[in-house]
C-alpha cells in the first residue's frame, strides 16, 4: 500500500484490477439500474435493485479488508454485476475531477 493510502482504497483498487484503466465496460449502468431506495424497504436506505442489501454493506466489507467474493458469499442475493457496476460509478465519480498526476 502506498503512504497515505488505506486498506479501504486498496480493495477498491483491487477488486478493479481486472479492468483496463481506459476501457469502460460495454454497458456501463446509471446508478438507478444498480441501486434504489424506497421508503418501505430498510427505511429508504440504498439497496441493490431486487435486493434487502444496502449498497454500504459493499463498501463496509471492503473497507473491512473482505473480497469482492466475500461479500458476495454473505449477501447471495446481490450479484456481482451489480456489485461491479456500483464500484465502477464509484470509480469514475471520484476521478471525474482529479488532476493527473
Amino acid at each position: 500500500m502506498r503512504a497515505g493510502g488505506s486498506p479501504y482504497t486498496s480493495r477498491i483498487a483491487f477488486a478493479l484490477a481486472g479492468r483496463k484503466q481506459n476501457r469502460k465496460p460495454t454497458a456501463m449502468a446509471q446508478l438507478d439500474q444498480i441501486v434504489h431506495s424506497d421508503p418501505d424497504i430498510l427505511g429508504g436506505t440504498p439497496v441493490f435493485i431486487g435486493t434487502r442489501v444496502p449498497l454500504q454493506s459493499l463498501f463496509d466489507y471492503l473497507e473491512g479488508g473482505d473480497s469482492l467474493d466475500e461479500f458476495l458469499c454473505q449477501f447471495p442475493s446481490a450479484r456481482r454485476e451489480q456489485a461491479v457496476a456500483a464500484l465502477g460509478l464509484a470509480r469514475e465519480a471520484l476521478l471525474a475531477n482529479a488532476r493527473p498526476s
